[in-house]
């Protein structure tokens, strides 16, 4: 029956040696022989002298191999001479190798009892070499290489109908709850959906990837000609392997934390614990910046953890870091006092519920909506729409305008001429009729309070209203009562007041006046 004659060589960079140290040149370090991808037997030298070595021995075995397919009845015949007292390998009378007093210690025998083992390896790995490219071997792998490629691909099919339909089942039931919460219950089970769907995907392509790079690899090495490369990929991808699981791990870690936050929060709302008639709208407030810097904290451990699996995955200690890790943290602290300051600050804004996302607060000369809140900064958006950045250790006073409820306060100005109490009337009456429209009904909660006459100003009488709202809605409740109060006005026939200014003369000076305009004229 014939043989094939190729051989692929096993590539040089391929040998990793196993050594017990990497500073000393002189160490003794150790690595393997291979033939069609399988392990013969092992060599050792100096750490110095190793790569060359191995990479002569692995050479001359690939010749002597390549000889051996090419006769016609191939035979084995392995001598072992003696050459300076160290044996000497031979097969078919080429040269392989001289085993050496550092072989024979990796084996713990002499280096005669050594040779006699290798050379018992190196047969049976010619003489399996020799049965695999047979004809009915290679149509035995050929059709299991087959059988697994179809196995690939019905599982990959499987893996995507299971996608598909995960994505399609992927529904929320609408909860029986307050109007108030629905729209938070549904943003934050959407933000939930996303997290999982993001999971599903990641490990979905995870699935996809590992099927098929394992059939693909395990298909390589059914056959000698393409074993070299099997033996080839799975050496140079252990360290990207190892590091792609930690990374993809983390991701998926991190994706699925973020839905058990939004999952956790979305269910407290939903029972109805953290909200009622007068919280509500501030928990809407609260559970986005509470949830938004629950996810940077979750985030910032897991990568931690990911660091440290890191260097646990490329071989290095990571016992020495973790006792350096108390001067590191002191060191850091003293070089970033007002970073702590701030997280300091930051996270006792959150606990203590001074201001959250959405509020409008004043701090210092500065005011607008909190648009960004975490343990660094407060980022605001004021009426101009510029963008205003504020670190939290250099908050000392804020104003919160939205917090819980607001209030309109409002300044009406009264022409003196018209009738006071009537004025009074008209503005209760204007009120209560704007705390019964439907419309603003469900703005204003609480009546609307006429407080009377403030103060006498230049323009006239200054009537105080004080009108409570709910948190944000003073300003629209406040220019509703102003269309109102003035359409009330001018049907009732009152007069809104300008900035006036009386000028008055005696007849003294009026006379003088007119003299000296007289006689400026001629």
């Amino acid at each position: 029956m014939p043989k094939a004659s190729a051989q692929i060589p096993i590539l040089p960079f391929l040998q990793s040696p196993n050594g017990v140290s990497t500073d000393a040149d002189s160490r003794i370090v150790s690595g393997w022989i291979y033939l069609d991808g399988y392990q013969v037997f092992q060599v050792a030298a100096t750490r110095s002298n190793f790569t060359e070595r191995s990479r002569n021995i692995q050479q001359n075995l690939n010749l002597i191999h390549q000889n051996y397919l090419r006769l016609s009845e191939p035979e084995i015949k392995v001598e072992t001479r003696t050459l300076n007292g160290l044996p000497v390998i031979y097969v078919n009378n080429q040269y392989l190798m001289t085993v050496t007093s550092e072989d024979a210690k990796l084996r713990k025998e002499e280096p005669a009892t050594s040779a006699i083992q290798i050379t018992e390896q190196l047969k049976r790995s010619l003489q399996r070499s020799t049965r695999e490219r047979t004809i009915g071997i290679l149509t035995r792998q050929a059709k299991v290489a087959g059988g697994t490629a179809l196995l690939i691909i019905v599982m990959s099919g499987g893996i995507y109908y299971f996608q598909r339909r995960s994505k399609q089942n992927s529904t929320h039931p609408i909860l029986p709850i307050s109007d108030n919460a629905q729209q938070l219950t549904t943003q934050l089970n959407k933000q939930q959906d996303k997290d999982i769907q993001e999971v599903k995907k990641r490990l979905f392509q995870i699935t996809q990837s590992g099927i098929w790079g394992s059939g693909m690899v395990f298909i390589l090495g059914l056959f000698p000609y393409t074993r070299a490369f099997q033996v080839g990929i799975l050496a140079a991808a252990q360290i990207p392997l190892r590091l792609g699981i930690v990374v993809l791990g983390i991701y998926v870690a991190i994706r699925f934390t973020y839905a058990l936050i939004d999952r956790f929060t979305s269910t407290l709302i939903s029972s109805g614990v953290l909200l009622n008639s007068e919280a509500n709208r501030r928990m809407e407030l609260r559970v986005s910046t509470f949830s938004g810097v629950t996810k940077s904290i979750t985030t910032g451990i897991w990568l931690a953890v990911g660091i440290l699996l890191s260097l646990v995955s490329l071989g290095i200690d990571i016992v020495p870091l973790l006792a350096g890790a108390g001067l590191i943290g002191v060191a850091l602290s003293l070089a970033s006092q007002s970073l702590i300051k701030d997280a300091i600050n930051g996270f006792l804004v959150i606990v203590e519920d001074q201001y959250a996302l959405g509020d409008v607060i004043v701090v210092g000369d500065v005011g607008g909506l909190v648009e960004n809140l975490n343990l660094r900064i407060t980022q605001l958006r004021d009426a101009e729409g510029r963008l205003i950045t504020i670190p939290n250790s250099e908050i000392k006073v804020v104003a919160n305008l939205s917090s819980r409820w607001s209030r309109a306060d409002l300044t009406i100005p009264v022409a003196y001429q018209n009738n006071i109490d009537d004025a009074l009337q008209l503005l209760n009456q204007v009120a209560s009729e704007m705390n019964q429209d439907s419309q603003w009904k469900r703005l204003i909660i609480a009546p609307p309070e006429v407080l009377g006459i403030d103060n006498f100003g230049d323009r006239g009488l200054m009537i105080r209203v004080w009108i409570k709202t709910l948190p944000l809605k003073q300003w629209d409740v406040g220019r509703e009562f102003r269309r109102r109060l003035k359409i009330a006005f001018d049907h009732a026939g009152f007069v809104i007041p300008v900035p006036q200014q009386g000028i008055w003369l005696n007849e003294g000076q009026l006379l003088h006046s007119e003299v000296n305009g007289k006689s400026e004229s001629n």
